[in-house]
């Protein structure tokens, strides 16, 4: 049996969306259904319910995601509802080398979205979107260290 690519997921409804998170929590948690109810403080019967017919409430959703360790339903919800979603890198710090590497990834989306728009036929859609997406994860990186700064956290260890 191949393994599932969990990456490359995405839900086309919100059915599909509440089972795609049953179903990496079942093979990547080893988590049952009474478990994921447990963990949201919810019985399995309503959650049972809830799946079947896609109706989980929303105040329940983030505890089921919790629970389940993704986040196919919000992910869902999102770009339905028209919005782009960028997962924020974690773990390093701005340098001089990391701008001029921002830099050079920024110069290379726009050329292929410069060489798309003058001849979509020739180009790869594909590469372009890459581009794209890695220039917007970068930039997201960069909003969430200037907004912590803008907001530190308090300092509880001294």
């Amino acid at each position: 049996m191949t393994r599932r690519n969990w990456k490359r997921e995405h839900a086309t409804s919100t059915i599909e969306a509440l089972r795609l998170c049953k179903e990496f929590a079942q093979e990547k948690k080893n988590l049952s259904i009474e478990r994921i109810a447990d963990r949201m403080g919810a019985s399995h019967d309503s959650l049972y319910k809830w799946l079947a017919g896609g109706t989980l409430p929303l105040i329940k959703l983030p505890a089921y995601e919790l629970a389940c360790g993704c986040h196919f339903a919000s992910e869902f919800f999102a770009i339905t509802a028209g919005k782009v979603l960028v997962d924020l890198p974690t773990g390093r710090t701005g340098n001089t080398a990391s701008m001029v590497e921002f830099n050079t990834g920024f110069a290379q989306a726009l050329q292929l979205l410069t060489n798309f728009y003058a001849a979509p036929a020739k180009t790869d859609p594909t590469a372009t979107l890459a581009a794209l997406s890695a220039h917007m994860q970068e930039v997201a990186y960069h909003q969430a260290n200037v907004s912590h700064c803008a907001t530190p956290e308090l300092d509880f260890e001294s």
